[in-house]
């Protein structure tokens, strides 16, 4: 049932902010927030935008396109392709690329959620999705700041609110300090007799969830200090242990509908099924993340790798004879291409036996209707592991079998063809459990790994750069743009020198190592 109604819910409102065809209710669900909301304008409309939005823009999937697959995705070694344009694997810095979640999140995802929380700020009768937002909101600004560093916060997309124009870019350290302030406020505001949160296609109004997720947001946000100022870090994992996610059932995803089109379907789908290009053909699992699997006798192997799904490049029809799973899957190499280089050529490479060959994601996970997943009770499980083995704060070895296990069982919300059961995952978490000798290094591993499952590749490549851990192998391309070194953050936009000159400058001049690939967020220093 919670499906069908986010299924109409997509139909009926997000069809009609995206598209030109809904005229019976348009002026009601689409009052123009900015022009002096009037009594009838009812935010839940913008928060099922919103949320829409954090999974990718709505043209084409822009921001997913470049930030998560093209660059995340495969400089964690997640996948990999010889696709001329993806400079991730490459180290290669294509400002267009980089700068385009900037331009899509502030433009698509922060004008929204902001005028959420200014607009129902001190109204009671909208007091809960006021706390909803003010969550979201962290949320969507931790992401941005991760990938950028200092950025636009305190006065970013509220200009009918404040009237500035040009916003500053505030420290990442403070931008942290204030998320966390409020995801912690706004949990303990929720107000579970009080208004109904109607707009949400993530929890369908749950708030006993939007707790349960906002600790374990605000377990998410505090871990990352971990470098920095580990006594603000254990602060807040200590509010928020014993309150956090408690099952897959509690997952954070956001599952989508093909029928408002681009609209509405998932975004890693239209690039994967190569709508824009031979993506569906030349994007393959990595040969880190296949091998891994292999090595730890994974039962993921078996569900989330097929191949022979594409037989020729020029077909975008998939193989109905493809194989899942088994001893022929293989990862393709990073930092391959085309040309005719031997150095580089994957024609030249040992493992190469032909593009079919080698390991595309279950077409479950690439459906168009297939879920995006924000946050997963294994992550959260994981974090709680690692918080454990730091400070002491629980049982690691409890958590980090709880995340084991929910990291393949959870594979059943792709679609039942990927399901494992929980009586496998209990045998293969009894069986592989942590090694408290080596147990930061076990646990990042399966984070890292969850992540890419998931298709959270932004996670995946934030957290490596906290702790180091998977440890990859980095490739070294011809005319890299980062000395044969993964990158640690992307560069500003070069059009915020124009549009926002002074406060660009100053930010730009102010990032560790230069506002470049290898630059450095704070909570990244060295």
């Amino acid at each position: 049932m919670k499906k069908y109604i986010i299924h109409k819910l997509y139909v009926t409102v997000l069809a009609c902010f995206f598209a030109a065809g809904c005229t019976s209710d348009f002026d009601e669900i689409n009052t123009d927030p900015t022009a002096s909301p009037g009594s009838g304008f009812n935010p839940n409309y913008l928060l099922t935008t919103a949320q829409l939005t954090y999974t990718g823009s709505n043209d084409f999937a822009y921001d997913t396109w470049r930030a998560n697959l093209i660059y995340s995705a495969t400089m964690m070694q997640g996948m990999a392709t010889v696709v001329s344009y993806w400079a991730g694997d490459k180290y290669q810095n294509n400002p267009g690329y980089t700068s385009a979640y900037w331009e899509r999140a502030y433009d698509e995802q922060i004008k929204r959620i902001v005028d959420i929380v200014e607009f129902t700020r001190d109204k009671p009768e909208y007091n809960n999705i006021h706390q909803v937002g003010r969550i979201w909101r962290a949320m969507a600004f931790q992401r941005i700041s991760d990938l950028y560093g200092d950025i636009p916060y305190t006065e970013a997309g509220g200009a009918y609110y404040t009237g500035i124009l040009y916003p500053k870019f505030d420290s990442q350290q403070s931008i942290y300090t204030d998320i966390l302030k409020e995801v912690d406020e706004a949990i303990n505001a929720i107000n579970p007799s009080g208004d109904a949160v109607t707009g949400d296609v993530v929890f369908n109004g749950d708030l006993a969830k939007w707790r349960r997720f906002g600790y374990s947001l605000m377990l998410r946000m505090a871990m990352r200090l971990t470098k920095v100022d580990e006594t603000l870090a254990r602060s807040y994992v200590e509010r928020a242990i014993g309150n956090t996610m408690e099952g897959n059932g509690d997952n954070a995803f956001l599952l989508h509908d093909e029928s408002g089109g681009r609209a509405t379907q998932n975004r890693n789908s239209q690039v994967l099924l190569g709508d824009g290009g031979q993506e569906n053909y030349y994007v393959k699992w990595s040969d880190t993340f296949i091998d891994f699997l292999r090595q730890h006798e994974d039962p993921r192997l078996d569900r989330i790798a097929v191949n022979n799904i594409y037989m020729s490049e020029g077909s975008k029809e998939q193989n109905p004879g493809y194989v899942v799973g088994g001893a022929s899957q293989k990862g393709m190499p990073n930092g391959k291409d085309l040309s005719n280089n031997p150095l580089y050529r994957i024609n030249d490479d040992p493992s190469y036996t032909g593009f079919p060959d080698y390991s595309s994601p279950h077409p479950q996970m690439i459906a168009r209707n297939a879920p995006t997943f924000i946050f997963t009770y294994a992550e959260s499980e994981f974090l709680l592991a690692e918080a454990a083995v730091r400070w002491g704060l629980g049982n690691a070895a409890e958590h980090y079998k709880n995340g084991l296990k929910a990291s393949l069982t959870f594979l059943s919300q792709w679609g039942n063809a990927l399901a494992i059961s929980d009586g496998d995952a209990e045998m293969y978490a009894s069986a592989h459990p942590l090694n408290m000798a080596n147990a930061l290094n076990d646990i990042g591993n399966q984070y890292w790994a969850n992540a890419c499952t998931s298709f959270n590749f932004y996670e995946a490549w934030f957290n490596w750069r906290r702790t180091g851990v998977p440890a990859l192998t980095p490739v070294n391309y011809i005319n890299n743009a980062t000395n044969a070194t993964i990158p640690r953050r992307f560069p500003y936009p070069i059009a915020e020198e124009n549009t926002n000159p002074e406060n660009y400058r100053a930010a730009s001049g102010a990032v560790i190592g230069g506002d470049l690939l290898t630059g450095r967020v704070w909570w990244d220093s060295e």
